[in-house]
């Protein structure tokens, strides 16, 4: 039998489909919404869900958390990458679910898991479950140790995905055989996560849990089809907090990667 509460999933892609199929077979009702129906008009006919899970893509999210309407602000969940406090309490969002999701799902290939996925937040538990009962490991983790979790998926992504543009190869080739380079776009990265957080980060457990999910999927691609569009962000931010960043400043010129 379903729960009484339906959760309300925002954006059906790639992404909501893997959570809506973990949920629905956990036995929660699933409300699926696109991201450009009116959030609102949904609100009315789902005024107390239990969860609204907002799975668009990072590019997406600014623009739809400003459409939640401040009746789901305490029940908001996400899962993007490059996901930091300041991405939600800019809307007013104080306490949302958040998943640093460490598995993948491409068009037609089945979802890949690199390690456990941290989940923190008020409806962390019942999502945790969820994604175990579908074989995608996931575990709770206390709310103020959310912003680490989310900070070393920060690191390995845009570690692998900025220096990937110039060497290419998998995240084990990019550590063995490039590893000045790296360990460089490694240091910066965090430079500028610390500026986004506001406060000193561990860096060097950071860099551990990097190198553990480099370790757990080592033939994982060191780049994508988004990591133009993470350098530029990266570049902004330096540029913004007045960071130095020559690592990626030449990575930018190597690729031919323009400032946002």
């Amino acid at each position: 039998m379903a729960n009484e509460q339906p959760i309300v999933i925002v954006g059906i892609g790639e992404m909501g489909g893997v959570f809506a199929r973990a949920l629905l077979r956990s036995g929660h009702s699933v409300h699926p919404v696109l991201r450009s129906t009116s959030l609102d008009d949904v609100a009315r006919e789902v005024p107390e869900p239990a969860l609204v899970l907002v799975t668009v893509g990072e590019a997406d999210l600014d623009a739809v958390l400003a459409r939640i309407p401040a009746t789901w602000k305490d029940r908001t969940g996400l899962i993007q990458n490059e996901l930091l406090p300041r991405d939600w309490e800019r809307h007013g969002i104080a306490s949302p679910t958040v998943a640093a999701v460490w598995f993948e799902k491409k068009p037609g290939r089945d979802t890949k898991v690199v390690i456990a996925t941290p989940v923190a937040g008020p409806f962390a538990a019942p999502l945790a479950a969820a994604l175990n009962g579908i074989d995608l490991p996931a575990e709770v983790i206390e709310d103020d140790a959310l912003v680490d979790a989310l900070v070393v998926k920060n690191l390995y992504i845009l570690t692998a995905n900025i220096a990937g543009l110039v060497t290419g190869g998998t995240v084990s080739e990019l550590w063995s055989e490039h590893h000045d380079l790296a360990a460089s776009v490694a240091a910066e990265t965090l430079d500028i996560q610390e500026w986004l957080v506001g406060r000193p980060l561990d860096r060097e457990a950071a860099l551990a849990g990097m190198l553990e999910a480099f370790a757990a999927d080592p033939e994982h691609g060191a780049t994508g089809r988004s990591a133009p569009l993470r350098l530029r962000r990266a570049l902004d931010h330096a540029a913004a907090a007045d960071i130095d960043i020559p690592a990626m400043a030449e990575i930018a010129r190597e690729a031919n990667v323009p400032r946002g």
